[in-house]
């Protein structure tokens, strides 16, 4: 598999870096796909403070490789999780869901690297210029809070290529070697899968979750809640709720009511089918079984390879 300017920067064996998925991404999947050549990460926006640092102290005695955290940005507590991952001598840091510009300098002084999700060029551009190493480009086939505009990564990445000079990871609809392969071919420099990390073995989701992955088919994931913050749920019960309230034409506030608090968790963590939030990404239709991650990353590598020797050799 290729080298690049993502395997240079987070010091890796190959371009793979995990989602730091809400309720699946621990220091056990973190330090699973570290140690298979890929960059591991862990998911604060679930986590209070102290338990982030329990999970960076564990993540640390499971892998001598680079890890990271993702950031959600748009949490209270986010100066405290901040103060933490500098007393931890975190090296790498994924933020989301907010301006990185607010942060980023910061973060950087603290020998920090710096990598933003944006599902957009307009904050791709925003990213670049508040001085982040690399940016994550997402598009809406990709599971959990996504971009307004329903712009896919093929097309994201197409619009990026010529405008973005940093590093770009592509991110959305990605479960194979072959999708790797075409994602370089349209200058991705690196790759971003959650899906099929959040279904293995050392993912921290509940079994029923899990199974419910395994058993989706096409179509059976759609992007809802637009009016307040756009998400790709699997169908289920809480899920005909929301879009019969969206087609009614809900107030946000009843949609605010409707969600309440703590429904990804019921869903992905506690393993609620039927009022929990199911998130999860359209690539969900083509994953059938449960894989460990040493197993997922062996079978990406091995397919890029017969890929790339297919096409290009």
């Amino acid at each position: 598999m290729f080298k690049s300017r993502v395997t240079d920067l987070f010091s890796i064996q190959y371009p793979i870096i995990q989602g730091g998925m809400v309720w699946c991404s621990g220091w056990k999947l973190a330090s699973a796909v570290s140690n298979a050549g890929g960059l591991g990460i862990i998911g604060a926006g679930s986590m209070q403070v102290g338990l982030l640092e329990e999970h960076i102290i564990k993540c640390k005695q499971a892998t001598n490789f680079p890890f990271a955290v993702n950031l959600p940005l748009l949490y209270e507590n986010i100066e405290l999780q901040i103060e933490v991952l500098i007393k931890q001598n975190v090296k790498i840091v994924f933020t989301s869901a907010g301006n990185p510009a607010k942060y980023c300098k910061f973060l950087k002084d603290a020998g920090i690297k710096v990598v933003h999700v944006v599902a957009s060029l307009k904050f791709a551009l925003k990213a670049q210029d508040a001085g982040c190493d690399a940016i994550v480009v997402e598009g809406f086939e990709a599971g959990g809070h996504n971009g307004r505009d329903e712009t896919t990564t093929l097309c994201l990445l197409q619009l990026l290529k010529n405008q973005i000079s940093i590093p770009i990871i592509a991110a959305g609809g990605i479960g194979t070697g072959d999708a790797i392969l075409a994602c370089k071919i349209l200058g991705a420099e690196g790759v971003q899968l959650g899906s099929l990390f959040a279904a293995s073995e050392e993912s921290s989701a509940h079994e029923n979750f899990k199974h419910l992955i395994y058993e989706s088919k096409e179509g059976d994931t759609d992007l809802v809640l637009k009016k307040l913050n756009p998400v790709r749920l699997l169908k289920n019960s809480f899920y005909n709720e929301i879009k019969q309230l969206e087609i009614d034409g809900a107030t946000t506030e009843t949609l605010k009511s409707k969600l309440g608090k703590g429904r990804a968790k019921k869903g992905i963590y506690e393993g609620d089918l039927v009022e929990g939030e199911i998130e999860i990404g359209q690539i969900a239709a083509i994953i059938n079984q449960s894989k460990s991650v040493s197993e997922i990353m062996k079978q990406l590598v091995d397919e890029y390879n017969e890929a790339y020797k297919k096409h290009f050799c």
